[in-house]
């Protein structure tokens, strides 16, 4: 009997020994790049876990490297309890054998688990898989995809909003958990300002020259390169800059909505795509939201057969403002999917899918075939916030879409775009990436640690995978409101979950980010707000 191991688009088969009848022949993937059609020998029947295959265009374009994928098969293995707390990881000899790599990739991805906290190292035994390093909480509870749907109404955000800022700015500030971005060292600042500077002294038309009305054209080829690590093929002509994702979100619901329609979104979701709805007279639906999986595709279903005026949807499919959800890959397509047979515009916004801990998880976009959806995205939270540089790929409403950019902002200064193009053409950026992942991971672990340690029982938390931000549940008779009243008198700033909705279903829900450094000052911050939490019960 034989294993066929798929790496690389390399097939191996490798002798294993004899499997029970049930699970010969089985086939399953459990990596886009790697294959197994039977997993005895050096390893667990159970390790062939995860997902199932991708089309073949995705697996083509994964550009993850070797030992990331090694490693994120036995993460897998570890986050699902296939390999148990204080069971021995296979050799490093077994996994070069078993995997056809080279010891270095087999050292590197060991590597990477115990960087991640999942194996030690044990002199003489090899590696082992560590138990969870934080205290367990309960995860944030599914929604009721089964009860009856708030009606679509216009938004009343603006106030709300308004009334956020001006409170936040009464009070002198200590922590801020509210800001979802990481803190500025995190950024290639002095990379970024010798790019500037190179762009003004080899270039210094930009200055003054007229401005091409759709970008910077090596800006727009970079983009387009880039796009291809989440699955989407694109020209560069088709990439639209923008200020921001804010604006594109923008210029994408007015190139498919008229005043009075009716837009399904995510709930909870981003109070500026809120604000954004309000500001063009829509009226918002709200579709009730895994925290784990993503907007319910089930609850869509049934909103637009019962919701004869929805002309779009808007969704954050990777590491979800405020959730930090990831959509399954066969939820993905599904939506897709239907929209497109419903004849439905889909709106995605993508501003955190290169944020995740383990790569960039495939974009909606990567399985559009008829232009439909509308791919909106952001270097605000990866790149340099400063910049404000977005972007977009309008699908078939492009031409509209460029025209209404053109009517409402004009093209986006040359300069920024040309240093970005100039940083991201390179290794450098690559390597940014990777330690802003890694530092990110780090303090939502800290983050996560200190909500488990402190605060009162009943509280609930899902911890995602990606991301900077954490959405906590409290004990249901511990309102949101009077948190963050109590929070800033106290020199600490977070956000309310009342802010993430047009209803009052998230009033006892809180958003943290992890964005700052988990210091002294900070670990001191969250006890403060967990006594504040608890003091109210």
């Amino acid at each position: 009997m034989t294993a066929s191991y798929d790496i690389g688009r390399q097939v191996f088969r490798l002798p294993v020994r004899a499997a029970p009848q049930q699970a010969q022949q089985q086939a399953v993937c459990i990596d886009a790049d790697l294959e197994i059609e039977l997993c005895y020998g050096c390893f667990s029947p159970q390790l062939c876990l995860l997902r199932p295959a991708l089309p073949m265009h995705h697996r083509a374009m994964n550009t993850q490297p070797l030992y990331l994928r090694l490693a994120d098969h036995y993460r897998r293995a570890i986050q699902t309890g296939v390999l148990a707390p204080a069971q021995r990881m296979p050799s490093v000899r077994n996994l070069v054998r078993a995997h056809h790599v080279s010891l270095s990739t087999a050292l590197q991805a060991c590597r990477q688990l115990e960087d991640d906290g999942l194996i030690e190292a044990r002199p003489r035994s090899g590696y082992f898989v560590l138990r969870p390093r934080r205290p367990a909480l309960a995860p944030v509870p599914e929604p009721d995809i089964k009860g009856a749907l708030d009606p679509a109404q216009y938004v009343g955000i603006h106030d709300r909003v308004s009334d956020f800022i001006a409170s936040c700015q009464q009070h002198p500030l200590s922590a801020d958990f509210a800001l979802a971005a990481a803190p500025p060292q995190a950024y290639p600042m002095r990379a970024l300002q010798l790019a500037l500077t190179r762009a003004a002294r080899h270039t210094p038309e930009l200055l003054t020259a007229p401005v091409p009305p759709y970008g910077h054209p090596e800006f727009r080829a970079v983009l387009a390169r880039r796009a291809m690590e989440c699955g989407i093929s694109a020209a560069p002509d088709e990439v639209l800059v923008t200020h921001g994702c804010i604006e594109a979100l923008n210029l994408a619901l007015r190139a498919v909505a008229r005043p009075g329609d009716t837009i399904a979104v995510e709930s909870p979701t981003y109070f500026g795509l809120l604000q954004i709805l309000e500001s063009l007279g829509l009226r918002a639906l709200e579709i009730p939201t895994s925290p784990q999986r993503g907007i319910s595709i089930e609850a869509l279903e049934l909103a637009l057969q019962t919701h004869a005026n929805v002309c779009a949807v808007v969704v954050v499919p990777n590491f979800q403002n405020p959730l930090s959800c990831v959509m399954d890959d066969s939820d993905k397509a599904r939506l897709v999917t239907l929209c497109e047979r419903t004849g439905i515009a889909l709106i995605e916004d993508d501003t955190y899918g290169a944020l995740g801990d383990h790569g960039t998880p495939l974009a909606l976009k990567s399985w559009d075939d008829s232009g439909n959806v509308i791919y909106c995205a952001s270097l605000h939270k990866t790149l340099a916030p400063g910049m404000r540089l977005g972007w977009m790929l309008g699908g078939r409403w492009s031409r509209r879409i460029g025209m209404l950019k053109f009517a409402q902002s004009r093209p986006n200064p040359p300069l920024p775009q040309a240093a970005a193009a100039d940083y991201m053409g390179t290794k450098a950026y690559d390597r940014h990436l990777a330690r802003l992942r890694q530092t990110l991971r780090v303090q939502r672990e800290a983050m996560a640690a200190a909500v488990a340690r402190h605060f009162p029982d009943g509280t609930r938390l899902s911890v995602p995978t990606g991301g900077m931000l954490l959405w906590v549940e409290l004990p249901a008779c511990m309102p949101a409101m009077r948190v963050f009243e109590q929070a800033l008198r106290a020199g600490i700033r977070i956000t309310p979950g009342p802010m993430f909705s047009n209803s009052n279903r998230y009033d006892h829900f809180l958003r943290i980010s992890c964005g700052v450094p988990y210091t002294a000052d900070i670990a001191a911050a969250m006890k403060r707000l967990a006594d504040i939490v608890a003091a109210g019960l």
